[in-house]
């Protein structure tokens, strides 16, 4: 854990987002505090958990800086303060729901030099009940507006190597401090759920890469503390969020064709037999995700103005497959040598 004496500025700092996370937080920063990296500190930010055990878990553990919210900023929010309270270099978000190998940080950080021009990186997740399957490397933005954890419950092929992917996932990901600030962070209109897919979108339209460290390995327990991948709180979120991230993010050039095919997908999607049952939650989605339209174009005329790659070049980040889609592949680019320490 923090090991650095009090004046000294660490090179990481690791953010935990806890809300009602009771046990599963306990093992994320008991694995931590197992880390064969030293010299990092730990904010854990208890996000107005109505129950008191995520303040007294963490209060517990040596050398964790404890913040108590008195209203839950949502994940984007918390986030985003974490990395203001931070002092290192690289901000690194970890979820409650999630706990990681002793070589996490140092293989990250070893990453990060290999690829001095990189400013983003993430991890190889793996499933918490079953570590032979993935829980996702790295995120995936599709040509249909629906992003996806790549790999997700695909068997695990193992230490890879490091490329480029389309976004980091905020359950375990590393990022230049300073470069977060300067994109402004996450976008707290989304309060929770693909607030990191947004960030990624926004770093390539900046021509900033993600790359996923294969070797830097965490278990996951996805939407554990959010009422689980089906809940309405995720099912309500998720499908508003991805709205905004079309409307917010995608290049003019591509927009005729990205919105119909999201339209085309949700409403698919809604339509399986399994998913029927929350045909109202997704239309209660939409009508907020409207609602909520005029502030999304007042974020997108910055994001636009900011954009430094061309559609094309946006495009050819994203796949169209729609098999991709479908069984959540991973999609993963060679380095670009540009963007390689070796270039």
């Amino acid at each position: 854990m923090d090991d650095a004496a009090p004046e000294d500025k660490p090179q990481l700092s690791v953010c935990v987002i806890a809300y009602n996370s009771g046990p599963l937080l306990r093992r994320c920063l008991e694995s931590l505090a197992a880390q064969t990296l030293r010299g990092f500190e730990i904010l854990v930010i208890d996000n107005a958990s109505p129950d008191p055990a995520d303040a007294e878990i963490a209060a517990g553990f040596a050398g964790v800086r404890l913040v108590r919210n008195s209203e839950n900023l949502g994940f984007a929010g918390a986030g985003n303060q974490g990395a203001r309270l931070a002092r290192g270099r690289w901000y690194v978000l970890l979820n409650p729901d999630a706990w990681a190998e002793p070589d996490w940080l140092e293989q990250l950080l070893a990453a990060a030099r290999r690829h001095p021009q990189v400013r983003s990186f993430t991890s190889r997740q793996l499933m918490a009940e079953d570590p032979g399957m993935l829980d996702g490397l790295g995120d995936v933005m599709s040509g249909y507006g629906i992003p996806y954890r790549g790999g997700y419950l695909a068997p695990d092929p193992g230490d890879t190597p490091e490329a480029e992917v389309f976004s980091p996932c905020g359950a375990a990901m590393m990022i230049d401090r300073a470069l977060f600030l300067a994109m402004g962070g996450f976008d707290e209109q989304f309060f929770c759920y693909c607030e990191d897919v947004d960030l990624g979108y926004r770093l390539q339209l900046a021509g900033e890469p993600t790359v996923v460290v294969p070797s830097a390995v965490v278990r996951h327990e996805g939407s554990a503390t959010s009422g689980g991948r089906k809940s309405e709180f995720a099912v309500f979120h998720g499908t508003r969020n991805r709205f905004w991230v079309v409307f917010k993010d995608t290049p003019l050039l591509l927009i005729p064709l990205v919105l119909p095919l999201h339209l085309a997908a949700v409403a698919y999607i809604s339509s399986r037999r399994d998913n029927r049952a929350q045909a109202g939650v997704v239309w209660r989605a939409f009508v907020a995700a409207l609602k909520g339209l005029p502030q999304v174009m007042r974020s997108r005329r910055s994001v636009q103005k900011a954009r430094r790659v061309s559609a094309l070049q946006l495009a050819r980040a994203m796949t169209w497959d729609p098999k991709d889609l479908v069984y959540r592949r991973p999609v993963i680019r060679p380095l670009r040598p540009t963007r390689s320490g070796g270039a």
